[in-house]
């Protein structure tokens, strides 16, 4: 493939994907990458600052996304709700491409390095996702335990959704996990 052939930013990310498959993280470089995509090492650090951030690329639009849809929630909706409204908003993006999203979490879980990096990933999002609730009116304390809760769902709900073969999507998994978690905070209020 020549180095002028278009979308040189995703061939390099599926690129990545493919070699951390089939070598592992620490057993591929930048430079494996590169030459699999068909461009220069020199490319690859134009769109990357290093070879871990090629499966984390997507977070801040992701970020962006659940911010937009928490703050176009209805004012009526508790936070918990506005917050899983927020995860949900991502859903649809992340379903179109099942397949990549669930090799990536393959990927991660067999590296220390990569799972500590998606927990700052995910804490990075429960900042956003508490800063948004905030902007709404909602009290610090609520905004933060509605924003991990949110956060939560969308990760309970991506672990079913990669890990299963029942066909349902990621909506469908952050609803079941949302359900699950009502009837578990309602069984121990008694």
């Amino acid at each position: 493939m020549g180095r002028w052939e278009p979308d040189a930013r995703g061939r390099m990310q599926r690129a990545a994907l493919e070699l951390y498959s089939e070598r592992g993280f620490e057993q591929t470089t930048v430079a494996d990458i590169a030459e699999r995509a068909g461009v220069t090492e020199r490319t690859f650090f134009r769109h990357f600052a290093d070879k871990r951030e090629v499966l984390f690329d997507g977070s801040a639009a992701l970020q962006q996304a659940v911010v937009d849809a928490i703050a176009d929630a209805p004012d009526d909706a508790s936070p918990v709700d506005v917050a899983t409204a927020g995860m949900l908003a991502c859903a649809g993006v992340l379903d179109a491409h099942r397949d990549y999203p669930r090799r990536r979490a393959q990927v991660i879980a067999d590296n220390q390095d990569l799972q500590e990096r998606e927990l700052l990933k995910m804490a990075t999002l429960s900042t956003a996702v508490s800063a948004a609730l905030r902007d709404r009116g909602v009290a610090a304390l609520a905004a933060d335990l509605a924003a991990e809760v949110g956060v939560t769902i969308f990760k309970v709900g991506f672990d079913r959704w990669v890990g299963g073969d029942d066909g349902a999507d990621l909506a469908e998994c952050m609803r079941i996990a949302l359900g699950e978690l009502r009837a578990v905070t309602a069984s121990s209020a008694g």
